[in-house]
């Protein structure tokens, strides 16, 4: 099995920073997966955010983050990071760490271990 435990959530005004992180253990767990970050606001479905790449050179972002977010990881530590800058309201949402399986990174189902969850809110 493999767990995912995020952290660095809260609350931040609009303009504002965050660093997520996502601490990953587990016997089933390597750090040849690619990881990504999802997010899920209320009453919308869950979204990509970004990945990362098992190396770390490889990144994907969602066009509503790019260019405000990063994403990175440290192997040595088995955890990814999320930068987040230049908060936005309508960045407000449960965010997750997820390990990747197969398929496109940008789609839900092609992540097999997911964390619970991290708040982010970001007041106006």
């Amino acid at each position: 099995q493999v767990q995912l435990v995020e952290s660095g959530g809260g609350l931040v005004q609009a303009g504002g920073s965050l660093r997520l992180s996502c601490a990953a253990s587990g016997r089933a767990f390597s750090s040849s997966y690619a990881m990504g970050w999802f997010r899920q606001a209320p009453g919308k479905e869950r979204e990509f955010v970004a990945a990362v790449g098992w190396s770390g050179v490889s990144t994907y972002y969602a066009s509503s983050v790019k260019g405000r977010f990063t994403i990175s990881r440290d192997n040595a530590k088995n955890t990814v990071y999320l930068q987040m800058n230049s908060l936005k309201p309508e960045d407000t949402a449960v965010y997750y760490c997820a390990a990747h399986d197969s398929g496109s990174y940008y789609r839900v189902g092609s992540y097999r271990y997911w964390g619970q969850g991290t708040q982010v809110t970001v007041s106006s």
